[in-house]
């Protein structure tokens, strides 16, 4: 990018921070236990700050901050919604799904669909996701990480992501989960930590501060969304919280992994809430600026805008402008981080589905601890490497949201089932394989409709009708088949006691780690939020 430049201190910076977490993770690595629970789960043995932090790291990729950031400039406030809006969806997961996944010692989602329907269930999962996070989630994140970065820094492109590439790969593939997760909490810490130093930074250019950016747009300064946003739809986002976000949060290996390591349920369940504590500040480091930058370019007009359709270059812009000599390394340290995170939690999570639920069960019945490892390595460097190749594809194509999009039609199915299997035991095998497959064909039959019918709906609605159809059919099939033996299924059932007992079973904890007390704070601050922006 012209005009930007890193000074020799930025360089240093950025890679003393990316040694700091190397080192980080050959160390946690030295420490795994060589067996499949050890290396695909770290040995079920993980703190609740841990968890937190590495659930944050997880869900912030590259092209989240770019394209938050520039929503920010175009559209105002409301798209932190994205991540703010996070409170409801973490409250479903922490009743319904954190006590089934830990009180059934589960180890992947395919093995949780496996035990409440059958192995179809958990192999059309394992088919479908795995195809998702090489071919779909993986490509975009190391292609967006790679062009942002070499844009900034100048450096070429291909050597930024082969090192992206070559530098993740050697912790994550050899200390497996726990070499991830301890990386994650650091890259969480630099990530943002470094954003919120920008962010006030970055607000010491407006004269007012923040009172003068309300003041002079007031209606760019709202939550609330009117149902037909293009961005951020408050009616939208209440649909997608019993659909896409909870599929996200809960039964997405990629996410869910984190919790499933948990040393306790308390670890489990406090983890969740500490991530939603540093969701409360991550739209400073995610969107905010982009506010910062609409008001010095729009209302001050200290240079040429970038609306309609430029808002993309809204986050190297501000760091361009708004960030000295030194933060610039921190921030794009922080930058690298989130690029980092993405890349080896899917990597990870690529390895242990395909183990544990493709190699185990369909090549390998009798394979080794060792073994299992092994094949778990070998398939994360793979699918790096797949990506790797496929990045500037899609780099070239443009489909990123086509991807986001389709991704998010394709969650539908999985949580329709799962959200019937714990709720009504009368869900069978058939009703299940009929929700996976037949709620594909309702996401392309709907699709297809609305744009021959010309019908512009935002995904999050599409998606919540896709929902509602996929659930008649699986109670329609259900109902014409066998139904399942309670005995089998009994445990995989939602009860009301799963509530009173979210802190292991006859643990006494001071009031001070009551998960009630920090969940309240929790809601407090949220609910705070929602109506100081309403």
């Amino acid at each position: 990018m012209e005009n930007f430049h890193l000074s020799a201190l930025d360089v240093l910076i950025i890679i003393a921070e990316i040694l700091l977490v190397v080192i980080i993770g050959f160390l946690a690595a030295r420490k795994v236990k060589r067996t499949a629970a050890g290396y695909f789960l770290a040995s079920g043995n993980m703190p609740w700050y841990l968890i937190g932090a590495a659930f944050v790291s997880t869900s912030i990729s590259s092209e989240q901050i770019v394209g938050t950031i520039g929503a920010a400039y175009k559209g105002g406030l409301g798209i932190a919604n994205w991540e703010w809006w996070a409170l409801p969806t973490y409250l479903l997961t922490m009743i319904f799904f954190i006590p089934l996944y830990l009180r059934n010692k589960i180890m992947t989602v395919p093995e949780l669909l496996n035990r409440r329907f059958g192995p179809a269930c958990g192999a059309i999962y394992s088919f479908v996701i795995l195809i998702g996070y090489v071919f779909v989630f993986l490509p975009p994140v190391i292609y967006g990480g790679s062009i942002t970065l070499s844009e900034l820094t100048g450096w070429n492109q291909g050597y930024v992501m082969a090192g992206i590439i070559i530098i993740t790969a050697s912790y994550t593939l050899a200390g497996g989960l726990s070499s991830v997760m301890w990386t994650d909490a650091i890259q969480c810490i630099m990530l943002i930590g470094g954003g919120i130093i920008f962010y006030f930074v970055a607000l010491r250019h407006i004269p007012g501060g923040w009172d003068a950016m309300v003041a002079a747009a007031p209606e760019r300064f709202h939550l609330y969304q009117p149902a037909s946003d293009p961005e951020a739809p408050f009616a939208g986002l209440i649909l997608a919280t019993f659909g896409v976000f909870l599929f996200y949060q809960s039964s997405n290996q990629v996410m869910i992994q984190r919790i499933l390591s948990a040393r306790s349920r308390w670890d489990g369940v406090m983890g969740l809430i500490f991530s939603g504590f540093i969701n409360i500040v991550r739209p400073l480091v995610t969107c905010l600026v982009g506010l910062i930058l609409y008001h010095w370019l729009e209302v001050l007009h200290n240079g040429p805008s970038l609306l309609p359709d430029n808002q993309d270059r809204a986050f190297p812009l501000a760091l361009q402008l708004f960030a000295p000599s030194g933060l610039k390394g921190v921030i794009l340290a922080g930058f690298f981080a989130a690029v980092m995170a993405s890349i080896s939690s899917l990597s990870n999570s690529i390895a242990t589905i395909f183990s544990l639920d493709v190699y185990k069960k369909f090549i390998n019945k009798n394979a080794s601890d060792k073994k299992l490892i092994a094949t778990g390595q070998l398939s994360g460097g793979a699918a790096l490497i797949i990506s790797a190749l496929l990045a500037p594809l899609v780099g070239s194509i443009g489909l990123f949201k086509y991807f986001q999009t389709g991704v998010t039609y394709m969650a539908t199915p999985f949580i329709s089932v799962l959200l019937m299997g714990i709720f009504w035991k009368r869900t069978s095998y058939a009703g299940a394989v009929a929700g996976l497959t037949g709620g594909v064909i309702i996401q392309i039959v709907l699709g297809a409709f609305l744009l021959a019918a010309d019908i512009k709906l935002h995904w999050l609605y599409a998606g919540a009708i896709a929902e509602v159809l996929t659930m008649l059919l699986i109670i329609i099939v259900s109902l014409k088949t066998t139904p399942p033996d309670l005995k089998e299924i009994d445990r995989f059932l939602w009860k009301w006691s799963w509530v009173k007992n979210l802190d292991d079973k006859g643990t006494q904890r001071p009031w001070w780690k009551q998960i009630k007390l920090w969940l309240a704070l929790y809601a407090l601050a949220w609910c705070y939020i929602y109506w100081r922006f309403w």
